[in-house]
């Protein structure tokens, strides 16, 4: 079993509803357990500023996948939320991001573990202390 940090964020369409649904989404993703949640986060966003504020979470998942096969997953579960990519940075109704997996360090054309935005961002790193299994 891998175990993976999941960044959530939403600042769109009723983002609380929209955290709680990824959630339980994350529970439903094939051989991936949800473990443990932070509390939820109100925060900033990291870019342009002429959008609502965002609810943030992590959750702390168990997974059979590999990171690229969670990632798919996990781009699915933001596409059911009708995310669209019209902007760096932009708004959206639900962000999905692999944060952490195992102790694994990727650099791929479409992952990097760890997640290079939360290297310093608080959205990332507050409820992330928080989330960590005891």
């Amino acid at each position: 079993m891998h175990v993976a940090y999941i960044g959530l964020g939403s600042n769109l369409d009723g983002p609380e509803q929209r955290i709680e649904q990824a959630l339980t989404a994350l529970n439903r993703i094939p051989l991936t357990r949800l473990v443990t949640v932070s509390p939820r986060y109100a925060s900033s966003p990291i870019g342009p500023q002429d959008q609502p504020d965002f609810i943030n979470a992590v959750a702390c998942v168990s997974t059979r996948l590999s990171p690229l096969a969670l990632l798919d997953q996990l781009q699915a579960l933001e596409q059911a939320h009708r995310r669209r990519r019209l902007r760096h940075w932009g708004p959206r109704t639900l962000d999905l991001d692999v944060l952490t997996f195992d102790d694994q360090s990727l650099d791929l054309p479409r992952l990097k573990v760890p997640h290079p935005a939360c290297m310093n961002a608080l959205s990332c790193w507050s409820p992330w202390r928080i989330s960590l299994p005891t």
